[in-house]
C-alpha cells in the first residue's frame, strides 16, 4: 500500500474507534434508542436521494437493516447507556468475528479450521477476562447487552455476504432507511414520548454534532473510505487495520472520558485482538453450502476475514 493509503486506513480505524466516545457523549443528550434512530435518519438523508435505486433485493436490505440497525445498534446504545464503558465496548464488540465464523459455519457451510478454532478460544478467553474486570467495576447486564450486540453483528455479516451487494455505499444507505421507524417506535414505547420530546427540544450544538459524527463521519466517510481501499488492495492487506479500532477506542475513552484502563482490561484486550486476528485472518475452507451462495463483503459490517473486494466498494 502507498503511504497515503496506509494513512487513510489508519484514519478510518481512528474514526471508528473514537466513535464510541462520541456515542457516550451523545447518550448524555438523547435516550439510547432515539439516538440510534437519529443516527440512521441522518445517515440515510439526503444520501438516499443521491445513490440511486437499491442494487440488491429488498429482503436483504430489510433483514440487514433490522438485525444490524435495530438489534445490534439498539443493544449497543442501550448497553452503553446502562453503564458499559465506551473503551471496553469498542473492545468487546470485536468478538463479532467469532460469532460471524460460527454463523457462517452454520449457514454457509464454512469449515472451522484448527487455527480459527484456536483463535476463537483465545478471543473467548479475552471476553471472560473482560467480564471478570467489568464484574468488579460495572454492571454485568450492560456487558451482556454489548456481547449480544456483537452476536447480532455476526448475523448481519452473514446476511450481507448472502446479499452480495455490488455497491457497498448504495447498500449501506438503503439499509440505514430501515431502522429509523422501528427504533423510533421502540423509543416511544420504552423511553417514553415525554423523554424523547425533552431531548429534541433541548438539542444543542454538541448533541447535533454527535448525531452528525456517528452518521456522516463514522458511517458515510468511514465505510466509503474503507470500500475505496478495498477496491484498490486485497482484503487481506486492508482488513488487519480494523484491529486498530479498539486501540483507538480505548485510548480515546481514556483521554476524553477519563476511563481507567486496568491491568485486566489490557490483558483482555491483548487476548481479544490476538484471538480475533487468528479467527479473522486464518484461511477458511468453504463447503458446498458456501460455494452455492455468493460471498459478499461490507467493510464495516463484515469481520476482517470476511471483507472481500467486490467491483464497487463502500462507506460506513
Amino acid at each position: 500500500m502507498r503511504p497515503t493509503h496506509v494513512l487513510i486506513a489508519v484514519l478510518v480505524a481512528a474514526v471508528w474507534g473514537v466513535n464510541f466516545t462520541v456515542i457516550e457523549v451523545g447518550l448524555g443528550h438523547f435516550p439510547p434508542l432515539l439516538f440510534s434512530a437519529l443516527r440512521f435518519l441522518a445517515a440515510a438523508l439526503p444520501a438516499v436521494l443521491l445513490v440511486g435505486r437499491p442494487k440488491v433485493a429488498w429482503k436483504w436490505i430489510v433483514a440487514v437493516g433490522l438485525v444490524l440497525g435495530v438489534a445490534k445498534f439498539g443493544l449497543l446504545f442501550v448497553g452503553m447507556d446502562h453503564g458499559m464503558p465506551a473503551g471496553l465496548s469498542s473492545l468487546v464488540l470485536q468478538i463479532q468475528a467469532v460469532f460471524t465464523a460460527l454463523f457462517a459455519f452454520a449457514a454457509l457451510g464454512e469449515r472451522l479450521t484448527r487455527l480459527r478454532l484456536a483463535g476463537m478460544g483465545v478471543a473467548l478467553a479475552g471476553i471472560a477476562v473482560a467480564a471478570a474486570d467489568e464484574g468488579t467495576t460495572g454492571p454485568l447486564g450492560a456487558f451482556a447487552l454489548v456481547v449480544a450486540a456483537a452476536a447480532c453483528w455476526g448475523v448481519s455479516n452473514v446476511l450481507t455476504r448472502k446479499a452480495a451487494p455490488p455497491d457497498a455505499l448504495n447498500f449501506m444507505v438503503w439499509v440505514s432507511t430501515v431502522p429509523v421507524l422501528p427504533l423510533l417506535a421502540l423509543s416511544l414505547l420504552t423511553e417514553g414520548p415525554s423523554r424523547d420530546l425533552a431531548a429534541l427540544r433541548g438539542l444543542d450544538w454538541q448533541g447535533a454534532g454527535t448525531v452528525l459524527y456517528v452518521a456522516w463521519v463514522t458511517t458515510v466517510f468511514g465505510f466509503g473510505a474503507w470500500g475505496w481501499l478495498l477496491r484498490r488492495h486485497p482484503a487481506s492487506t486492508v482488513a488487519p487495520f480494523s484491529l486498530l479500532v479498539p486501540v483507538f477506542g480505548m485510548s480515546a475513552a481514556a483521554l476524553f472520558l477519563h476511563e481507567s484502563v486496568t491491568g485486566l482490561r489490557w490483558c483482555a484486550g491483548a487476548l481479544l485482538v490476538g484471538g480475533v486476528a487468528l479467527t479473522s485472518l486464518a484461511p477458511a475452507r468453504t463447503g458446498a453450502k458456501a460455494r452455492a451462495g455468493a460471498p459478499a463483503a461490507s467493510p464495516a459490517h463484515t469481520p476482517v476475514r470476511d471483507r472481500v473486494a467486490v467491483p464497487t466498494r463502500r462507506p460506513d
